[in-house]
């Protein structure tokens, strides 16, 4: 018989753990997200579509969107002066026009900073001192659905174009906003942290690359506790999970896991349970030694998942194909780096899940995107196939670099 652990919580700043063999008080490091500079500025466009509004994509609010008045058109965010920018995030909301083709724009000189043929998510761009940003919406199948316009000063030069010679920046060791090329190497641990129960967090957690260890036996059982549970648009940062870590990480909401570290996947790295229809986002870090599932969507929305590395596992992401309530559900995988895998994402097609895919490269062979036909609860899932640039698979084979 396992044995109840028990539940303590963490918010913030100044944080008690309680170890597995004594307690443990702990000062919680604080450290910054990346600066949102949409945030505060303002916004305008070429048009919008009725009962939609250009401020709507700088609320950071994922439940509000614009949309242009037909498939084409242009969203911009402006600064009352010069701000120096070299990243965005293109959040879309659902049930809009599928993005075929679109440019990021410098609007004070007209000069193109990026541009692609699938929509994209995390864009990466020289960093441009600029007083306008614009995303012009070239071809699409309806009006698409831009929930937020994320900018950020930090960041590199990586292009949003396919890779050719692969990731070539390493891992980022703090939070940014544009978690760079992951390489395949592995942080260093800045100390250990014993616990015995699920640590629950709300609002922003940060580990300061310590490693958490440990609850669970570290195998596949369902049952399992988690190691970090986070409440409604909390944000994990800057840890590293040690063996066992149980059923690793669950957001009972949205949440952010930026630099986040699995040294042993166990069961799933983490499991996306949000039911408000928002975007959670995987921003950089890594994991390794799984043996199914790495990210589990059990929810609705969407899963955004950057500049990550994964090692030895079955999938980086699969939508669930049989739980107790049934969602359309959407993966956004973007600059990530994989590595003795069996597949990419694995979603529904019949419940019209989508998975967007940019910027892959995959270590030996690796089905991409993987369709299953969601079930009732209690049945198993049947798989259906691959596929590539179709409603379902939103990727091209130029968009992956097998080495």
């Amino acid at each position: 018989m396992r044995r109840k652990v028990a539940t303590r919580w963490l918010a913030g700043g100044a944080t008690a753990v309680a170890g597995a063999v004594a307690a443990l008080a702990l000062q919680v490091p604080h450290a910054s997200a990346a600066t949102n500079l949409s945030l505060g500025a303002g916004a305008d466009g070429s048009s919008k579509a009725s009962g939609t509004s250009y401020g709507n994509v700088i609320d950071g609010n994922t439940s509000t969107f614009w949309s242009p008045s037909g498939s084409t058109g242009t969203i911009s965010v402006k600064w009352g002066g010069a701000t120096t920018v070299s990243s965005a995030v293109i959040v879309q909301a659902s049930g809009g026009g599928s993005i075929s083709g679109w440019q990021l724009t410098n609007h004070d000189t007209g000069s193109v900073l990026a541009s692609g043929s699938s929509a994209p998510s995390t864009i990466n761009f020289s960093s441009t001192s600029l007083k306008k940003l614009s995303f012009v919406i070239t071809s699409a199948s309806g009006a698409p659905r831009i929930a937020e316009f994320e900018t950020y000063s930090s960041g590199g030069s990586t292009p949003t174009t396919s890779p050719t010679s692969g990731p070539t920046s390493g891992p980022t060791s703090g939070p940014t906003g544009n978690p760079g090329a992951p390489t395949g190497a592995w942080p260093s641990s800045a100390g250990s942290v014993s616990i015995s129960g699920t640590v629950n967090v709300s609002g922003t957690f940060d580990g300061g690359m310590k490693t958490y260890c440990c609850i669970g036996d570290g195998g596949q059982g369902e049952s399992q506790d988690p190691m970090f549970k986070i409440a409604n648009g909390g944000t994990l940062q800057n840890v590293i999970l040690g063996s066992p870590a149980g059923d690793g990480v669950h957001c009972e909401g949205t949440c952010t896991l930026r630099n986040v570290w699995w040294n042993d996947i166990g069961e799933d790295a983490a499991t996306f349970k949000q039911t408000n229809g928002g975007t959670s986002y995987v921003i950089g870090g890594g994991a390794r030694s799984g043996s199914d599932k790495t990210f589990q969507h059990n929810g609705n929305g969407t899963v955004d998942i950057s500049g990550f590395y994964l090692k030895g596992s079955g999938k980086l992401y699969r939508g669930c194909g049989n739980c107790s309530t049934s969602h359309t559900r959407h993966v956004r995988i973007d600059n990530v780096l994989v590595d003795d895998i069996d597949m990419l994402a694995g979603i529904n097609s019949n419940w019209n899940d989508t998975a967007t895919i940019t910027r892959v490269v995959v270590i030996g062979s690796a089905t991409i995107c993987g369709k299953y036909k969601g079930v009732p609860k209690g049945s198993e899932p049947s798989y259906l196939g691959e596929g590539w640039n179709d409603a379902n698979c939103k990727v091209n084979r130029s968009d992956v670099t097998f080495r």
